[in-house]
Protein backbone atom coordinates (compact mmCIF):
# COMPACT_ATOMS: atom_id res chain seq x y z
CA UNK A 1 0.00 0.00 0.00
CA UNK A 2 1.66 3.22 -1.12
CA UNK A 3 1.12 6.38 1.73
CA UNK A 4 0.42 10.09 -0.94
CA UNK A 5 2.81 12.21 1.65
CA UNK A 6 2.32 15.09 -0.86
CA UNK A 7 -0.28 17.31 -2.49
CA UNK A 8 0.09 18.50 -5.73
CA UNK A 9 0.74 22.44 -5.92
CA UNK A 10 -2.14 24.79 -5.20
CA UNK A 11 -4.03 26.16 -8.44
CA UNK A 12 -4.37 29.70 -8.09
CA UNK A 13 -8.64 30.29 -9.24
CA UNK A 14 -7.98 31.50 -12.94
CA UNK A 15 -11.58 31.91 -13.24
CA UNK A 16 -14.24 33.84 -11.16
CA UNK A 17 -14.98 31.31 -8.13
CA UNK A 18 -13.38 28.89 -10.52
CA UNK A 19 -16.26 28.73 -12.80
CA UNK A 20 -16.43 27.48 -16.12
CA UNK A 21 -14.37 30.01 -18.93
CA UNK A 22 -16.07 30.02 -22.68
CA UNK A 23 -14.45 32.54 -25.15
CA UNK A 24 -16.12 30.86 -27.85
CA UNK A 25 -19.10 33.21 -28.00
CA UNK A 26 -20.70 31.11 -30.47
CA UNK A 27 -20.52 28.13 -27.56
CA UNK A 28 -21.57 30.57 -25.05
CA UNK A 29 -24.56 29.03 -22.80
CA UNK A 30 -25.40 30.13 -18.84
CA UNK A 31 -27.45 32.33 -17.12
CA UNK A 32 -24.71 34.93 -15.88
CA UNK A 33 -21.82 35.80 -17.28
CA UNK A 34 -18.49 37.43 -15.63
CA UNK A 35 -16.51 39.69 -18.34
CA UNK A 36 -12.95 41.02 -17.60
CA UNK A 37 -12.87 44.47 -19.79
CA UNK A 38 -9.02 45.73 -18.91
CA UNK A 39 -8.96 48.94 -21.11
CA UNK A 40 -10.96 52.21 -21.44
CA UNK A 41 -10.55 55.05 -23.74
CA UNK A 42 -7.37 56.68 -22.88
CA UNK A 43 -6.23 60.54 -21.93
CA UNK A 44 -2.24 60.00 -22.13
CA UNK A 45 -0.29 57.69 -23.67
CA UNK A 46 0.39 56.27 -20.38
CA UNK A 47 -3.14 55.37 -19.73
CA UNK A 48 -3.60 53.15 -22.78
CA UNK A 49 -2.34 50.22 -20.14
CA UNK A 50 -2.39 50.77 -16.30
CA UNK A 51 -2.47 48.63 -13.40
CA UNK A 52 -6.26 48.95 -13.25
CA UNK A 53 -5.97 46.93 -16.46
CA UNK A 54 -4.95 44.10 -13.95
CA UNK A 55 -8.32 44.35 -11.81
CA UNK A 56 -9.88 41.42 -13.47
CA UNK A 57 -7.10 38.96 -12.77
CA UNK A 58 -6.51 40.63 -9.45
CA UNK A 59 -10.58 40.36 -8.08
CA UNK A 60 -10.79 36.93 -9.80
CA UNK A 61 -7.54 35.73 -8.32
CA UNK A 62 -9.26 36.86 -4.57
CA UNK A 63 -12.72 34.73 -5.02
CA UNK A 64 -11.94 31.75 -2.95
CA UNK A 65 -11.59 34.68 0.40
CA UNK A 66 -15.19 36.11 -1.20
CA UNK A 67 -16.48 32.66 -1.31
CA UNK A 68 -14.63 29.57 -0.26
CA UNK A 69 -16.63 26.64 -1.89
CA UNK A 70 -19.87 27.01 -3.83
CA UNK A 71 -22.02 24.83 -1.08
CA UNK A 72 -21.27 27.25 1.99
CA UNK A 73 -23.90 29.08 3.36
CA UNK A 74 -23.21 32.37 2.66
CA UNK A 75 -25.27 34.36 5.40
CA UNK A 76 -25.62 37.82 3.24
CA UNK A 77 -27.60 35.89 0.83
CA UNK A 78 -29.40 33.65 3.20
CA UNK A 79 -27.99 30.83 1.55
CA UNK A 80 -25.59 28.88 -0.74
CA UNK A 81 -25.14 30.73 -3.37
CA UNK A 82 -26.72 29.11 -6.57
CA UNK A 83 -29.23 27.64 -4.00
CA UNK A 84 -29.38 24.33 -5.15
CA UNK A 85 -30.39 25.34 -8.66
CA UNK A 86 -28.97 24.35 -11.76
CA UNK A 87 -27.45 27.90 -12.41
CA UNK A 88 -24.88 28.19 -15.16
CA UNK A 89 -22.46 31.32 -14.18
CA UNK A 90 -19.16 31.54 -17.36
CA UNK A 91 -16.26 33.54 -17.11
CA UNK A 92 -16.12 35.20 -20.51
CA UNK A 93 -12.59 36.28 -20.32
CA UNK A 94 -10.93 39.42 -20.90
CA UNK A 95 -12.04 41.32 -24.31
CA UNK A 96 -9.22 41.51 -26.48
CA UNK A 97 -7.74 44.50 -27.35
CA UNK A 98 -5.41 45.72 -30.13
CA UNK A 99 -2.74 48.37 -29.32
CA UNK A 100 -2.69 49.67 -32.55
CA UNK A 101 -6.59 50.04 -32.46
CA UNK A 102 -7.28 51.87 -29.42
CA UNK A 103 -10.99 51.40 -30.24
CA UNK A 104 -11.09 48.15 -31.07
CA UNK A 105 -11.78 46.66 -27.09
CA UNK A 106 -14.60 49.00 -27.00
CA UNK A 107 -16.40 47.93 -30.26
CA UNK A 108 -15.27 43.93 -28.89
CA UNK A 109 -16.78 45.09 -25.47
CA UNK A 110 -19.93 46.11 -26.83
CA UNK A 111 -20.45 42.89 -29.12
CA UNK A 112 -19.79 40.19 -26.43
CA UNK A 113 -22.49 41.76 -24.07
CA UNK A 114 -24.38 41.79 -27.05
CA UNK A 115 -24.47 38.19 -27.35
CA UNK A 116 -24.95 37.44 -23.63
CA UNK A 117 -27.75 39.89 -23.79
CA UNK A 118 -29.11 38.31 -26.95
CA UNK A 119 -28.55 34.56 -24.84
CA UNK A 120 -30.62 36.37 -21.88
CA UNK A 121 -27.62 36.52 -19.34
CA UNK A 122 -26.65 38.55 -16.93
CA UNK A 123 -23.83 40.15 -17.38
CA UNK A 124 -21.61 41.37 -14.81
CA UNK A 125 -18.19 43.36 -15.86
CA UNK A 126 -15.02 44.18 -14.09
CA UNK A 127 -12.87 46.80 -15.17
CA UNK A 128 -10.41 48.77 -16.16
CA UNK A 129 -11.33 52.04 -15.58
CA UNK A 130 -14.80 53.81 -15.81
CA UNK A 131 -14.90 54.12 -19.25
CA UNK A 132 -16.29 50.70 -20.00
CA UNK A 133 -19.47 50.95 -19.06
CA UNK A 134 -20.09 53.42 -22.25
CA UNK A 135 -19.49 50.56 -25.02
CA UNK A 136 -21.70 48.29 -22.44
CA UNK A 137 -24.34 50.04 -22.14
CA UNK A 138 -24.76 50.87 -25.63
CA UNK A 139 -25.48 46.77 -26.07
CA UNK A 140 -28.39 47.75 -23.90
CA UNK A 141 -30.37 50.14 -26.84
CA UNK A 142 -33.05 47.33 -27.52
CA UNK A 143 -33.59 47.00 -23.43
CA UNK A 144 -34.61 50.14 -22.22
CA UNK A 145 -35.84 52.00 -20.55
CA UNK A 146 -32.66 51.42 -18.53
CA UNK A 147 -32.55 53.17 -15.12
CA UNK A 148 -28.74 53.79 -14.37
CA UNK A 149 -27.56 53.40 -10.64
CA UNK A 150 -23.78 54.99 -10.27
CA UNK A 151 -21.79 54.35 -7.37
CA UNK A 152 -18.85 57.19 -7.41
CA UNK A 153 -16.91 59.56 -5.50
CA UNK A 154 -16.84 61.41 -8.91
CA UNK A 155 -19.68 63.42 -10.98
CA UNK A 156 -18.45 61.42 -14.26
CA UNK A 157 -20.22 63.90 -16.90
CA UNK A 158 -16.81 65.76 -18.42
CA UNK A 159 -18.08 65.82 -22.45
CA UNK A 160 -13.87 65.24 -23.06
CA UNK A 161 -10.91 65.18 -21.78
CA UNK A 162 -7.90 65.79 -24.04
CA UNK A 163 -10.13 65.57 -27.08
CA UNK A 164 -11.40 62.13 -25.30
CA UNK A 165 -15.08 61.64 -25.18
CA UNK A 166 -15.05 57.77 -24.08
CA UNK A 167 -12.78 58.23 -20.80
CA UNK A 168 -13.37 57.19 -17.72
CA UNK A 169 -14.41 61.04 -16.75
CA UNK A 170 -17.40 60.77 -19.38
CA UNK A 171 -19.19 57.47 -18.46
CA UNK A 172 -22.46 59.36 -17.14
CA UNK A 173 -22.74 61.83 -19.84
CA UNK A 174 -22.35 59.41 -22.39
CA UNK A 175 -25.01 57.19 -21.02
CA UNK A 176 -27.47 60.50 -20.22
CA UNK A 177 -27.11 60.67 -24.47
CA UNK A 178 -28.43 57.22 -24.93
CA UNK A 179 -32.23 57.24 -25.93
CA UNK A 180 -32.49 53.87 -23.93
CA UNK A 181 -30.93 55.20 -20.71
CA UNK A 182 -33.62 56.69 -18.28
CA UNK A 183 -33.06 57.87 -15.01
CA UNK A 184 -29.71 58.23 -13.55
CA UNK A 185 -29.09 57.87 -9.73
CA UNK A 186 -25.76 59.27 -8.74
CA UNK A 187 -24.87 57.93 -5.24
CA UNK A 188 -22.14 58.64 -2.76
CA UNK A 189 -20.56 62.15 -4.70
CA UNK A 190 -18.18 63.57 -2.41
CA UNK A 191 -14.84 65.49 -2.12
CA UNK A 192 -14.25 67.20 -5.39
CA UNK A 193 -13.08 65.65 -8.56
CA UNK A 194 -13.23 66.69 -12.03
CA UNK A 195 -16.73 67.98 -12.16
CA UNK A 196 -16.89 71.82 -12.82
CA UNK A 197 -19.92 73.78 -12.37
CA UNK A 198 -20.84 73.20 -15.23
CA UNK A 199 -20.87 69.77 -15.18
CA UNK A 200 -23.10 69.82 -12.21
CA UNK A 201 -25.19 72.20 -14.24
CA UNK A 202 -25.96 69.35 -17.16
CA UNK A 203 -26.68 66.77 -14.81
CA UNK A 204 -28.79 68.79 -12.67
CA UNK A 205 -30.32 69.57 -16.25
CA UNK A 206 -30.95 65.63 -17.40
CA UNK A 207 -32.64 65.16 -14.63
CA UNK A 208 -30.00 62.79 -12.72
CA UNK A 209 -30.76 62.29 -9.11
CA UNK A 210 -27.99 63.27 -6.92
CA UNK A 211 -27.15 62.30 -3.65
CA UNK A 212 -23.69 63.19 -1.88
CA UNK A 213 -22.28 60.93 0.74
CA UNK A 214 -23.65 63.75 3.49
CA UNK A 215 -27.00 63.07 2.09
CA UNK A 216 -26.68 59.20 1.93
CA UNK A 217 -24.72 58.77 5.37
CA UNK A 218 -27.72 61.28 7.36
CA UNK A 219 -30.24 59.15 5.50
CA UNK A 220 -29.33 55.82 4.96
CA UNK A 221 -29.23 53.56 1.99
CA UNK A 222 -33.09 52.50 2.33
CA UNK A 223 -33.87 55.89 2.19
CA UNK A 224 -32.04 56.37 -1.63
CA UNK A 225 -33.72 53.25 -2.45
CA UNK A 226 -36.97 54.03 -1.69
CA UNK A 227 -36.51 57.09 -3.96
CA UNK A 228 -35.81 55.20 -6.81
CA UNK A 229 -38.64 53.74 -8.65
CA UNK A 230 -40.33 50.33 -8.31
CA UNK A 231 -40.48 48.45 -11.56
CA UNK A 232 -37.63 49.04 -13.22
CA UNK A 233 -34.67 47.44 -15.38
CA UNK A 234 -31.99 48.78 -13.64
CA UNK A 235 -28.17 48.62 -14.59
CA UNK A 236 -25.51 49.32 -11.38
CA UNK A 237 -22.10 51.12 -12.51
CA UNK A 238 -19.86 50.74 -9.09
CA UNK A 239 -16.40 52.87 -9.44
CA UNK A 240 -14.48 51.44 -6.41
CA UNK A 241 -13.26 54.91 -5.57
CA UNK A 242 -17.47 55.55 -4.45
CA UNK A 243 -16.77 52.81 -1.86
CA UNK A 244 -15.30 53.50 1.67
CA UNK A 245 -11.46 53.67 1.60
CA UNK A 246 -11.35 51.52 4.43
CA UNK A 247 -12.63 48.34 2.35
CA UNK A 248 -11.71 49.17 -1.13
CA UNK A 249 -8.32 51.76 -0.94
CA UNK A 250 -6.96 50.16 -4.02
CA UNK A 251 -8.27 53.49 -6.16
CA UNK A 252 -6.14 55.74 -7.76
CA UNK A 253 -8.66 58.73 -6.25
CA UNK A 254 -9.34 58.15 -2.75
CA UNK A 255 -11.65 60.24 -0.43
CA UNK A 256 -12.92 59.95 3.20
CA UNK A 257 -16.09 58.87 3.49
CA UNK A 258 -18.13 56.75 0.72
CA UNK A 259 -21.01 53.72 0.79
CA UNK A 260 -20.34 50.92 2.97
CA UNK A 261 -20.42 47.18 2.18
CA UNK A 262 -23.40 47.23 4.20
CA UNK A 263 -25.44 49.76 2.06
CA UNK A 264 -24.30 48.52 -1.06
CA UNK A 265 -25.43 45.48 -0.02
CA UNK A 266 -29.04 46.77 0.85
CA UNK A 267 -29.11 48.86 -2.38
CA UNK A 268 -28.54 45.44 -4.31
CA UNK A 269 -30.70 43.19 -2.98
CA UNK A 270 -33.43 46.04 -2.57
CA UNK A 271 -33.13 46.47 -7.01
CA UNK A 272 -33.17 43.08 -6.99
CA UNK A 273 -36.63 42.95 -5.15
CA UNK A 274 -37.61 46.28 -6.69
CA UNK A 275 -37.63 45.16 -10.57
CA UNK A 276 -35.01 43.63 -12.31
CA UNK A 277 -31.40 44.29 -12.17
CA UNK A 278 -30.28 43.55 -16.11
CA UNK A 279 -26.39 44.40 -15.57
CA UNK A 280 -23.79 45.56 -13.46
CA UNK A 281 -19.93 46.81 -13.30
CA UNK A 282 -17.31 47.19 -10.80
CA UNK A 283 -14.31 49.62 -12.06
CA UNK A 284 -11.39 51.24 -11.14
CA UNK A 285 -9.44 48.90 -8.93
CA UNK A 286 -5.58 49.67 -8.99
CA UNK A 287 -4.11 46.29 -7.46
CA UNK A 288 -0.93 47.24 -6.38
CA UNK A 289 -2.75 49.77 -3.88
CA UNK A 290 -4.43 47.00 -2.42
CA UNK A 291 -4.02 45.70 1.57
CA UNK A 292 -4.11 42.62 1.81
CA UNK A 293 -6.44 42.19 -1.26
CA UNK A 294 -9.40 43.54 0.80
CA UNK A 295 -10.60 45.45 -2.50
CA UNK A 296 -10.67 42.00 -4.63
CA UNK A 297 -12.68 40.56 -1.63
CA UNK A 298 -15.08 43.39 -1.54
CA UNK A 299 -15.84 43.44 -5.21
CA UNK A 300 -16.19 39.91 -4.98
CA UNK A 301 -18.61 39.91 -2.08
CA UNK A 302 -20.40 42.48 -4.04
CA UNK A 303 -20.57 40.47 -6.83
CA UNK A 304 -21.50 37.20 -4.99
CA UNK A 305 -25.06 39.10 -3.47
CA UNK A 306 -26.41 39.76 -7.03
CA UNK A 307 -26.06 36.77 -7.99
CA UNK A 308 -26.87 35.00 -5.08
CA UNK A 309 -30.31 36.99 -4.92
CA UNK A 310 -31.33 37.36 -8.45
CA UNK A 311 -31.30 33.94 -8.06
CA UNK A 312 -33.50 33.74 -5.56
CA UNK A 313 -35.48 36.20 -6.67
CA UNK A 314 -36.03 33.46 -9.64
CA UNK A 315 -34.58 35.89 -12.18
CA UNK A 316 -33.64 32.25 -14.13
CA UNK A 317 -36.55 30.06 -13.32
Amino acid sequence: MTTTLTNPPRRELQSFLDFPICTDLDQLDGHIGILGIPYGDPYSIDEVTNDQSNAPTWVRRYTERALRKLERWDFDIGGPLLGGKDIKVVDCGDVQADPRDLDLHYRNAEAVVRRMLAKGMLPIVIGGDHGIPIPVLRAYDDQGPVTLVHIDAHLDWRDDVNGARNGYSSPIRRASEMEHIGQIFQIGLRSAGSARPEEVEAAIAYGAVLVPDVELQEAGMKAVLDRIPDGGRYYITIDADGMDPTIMPAVNGPAPGGVTYPQIRTLIHGLVKKGRVVGMDIVEITPKKDVNGITAITAGRIICNLIGKTIQAGYFD
